[in-house]
């Protein structure tokens, strides 16, 4: 594959959102430091949950691009979860410094990540497929609406997060029973 092949726009986009995670997680974790001197507190929350949307909306796209332009590539297939995990890991870290999350539910949610992302691994050692399932693709929706509900202070933040810590623990149970199913 050439390297004109890997430079397209569903890559620019996933490359684009890893360099959003550091830069929303610096706005939740520096309120007091911050070279923003006069900012009321909200405001940081306010650039932080921008960034996340922005960052959620280029998540989507970069694998709507991708499918429907025929731009898949294996660098794209590093980049995407790479990202994705980036932003959901720096969301977590800046929500547990804030003390909006339960570092428990974060610690399941990311153990479970870990996990799977091993799993996936061996599968692909052993010539298996382990695709992506509805509930993974419904647990990835459903912990960004938690992230955003919750760098933003909003009502039932903490309920959303623990719908995605079942959730995520779920699709978790699906991969591993699929995995071994085949």
């Amino acid at each position: 594959m050439s390297k004109e092949q890997n430079f397209n726009l569903p890559n620019i986009l996933a490359a684009f959102r890893i360099l959003l995670a550091p830069l929303m997680l610096w706005f939740m974790i520096d309120q007091s430091n911050s070279i923003f001197t006069g900012w009321h507190p909200s405001w940081f929350d306010y650039m932080a949950g921008l960034i996340f949307v922005i960052a959620s909306v280029t998540d989507f796209f970069d694998g709507f691009i991708a499918r429907k332009w025929n731009q898949m590539t294996k660098l794209g297939a590093i980049l995407d979860p790479l990202a994705d995990k980036m932003l959901m890991l720096a969301g977590f870290i800046g929500l547990i410094a804030l003390d909006r999350a339960s570092a428990f539910a974060v610690f399941l949610i990311l153990s479970r990540e870990f996990f799977i992302t091993g799993l996936r691994v061996v599968a692909v050692s052993e010539g298996k497929n382990v695709a992506s399932t509805m509930a993974g693709k419904i647990k990835t929706v459903i912990q960004m609406i938690a992230i955003g509900f919750l760098i933003m202070n909003w009502p039932f933040a903490t309920e959303l997060l623990w719908l995605a810590v079942a959730l995520t623990l779920y699709s978790g149970y699906e991969y591993v029973r699929d995995y071994f199913k085949n």
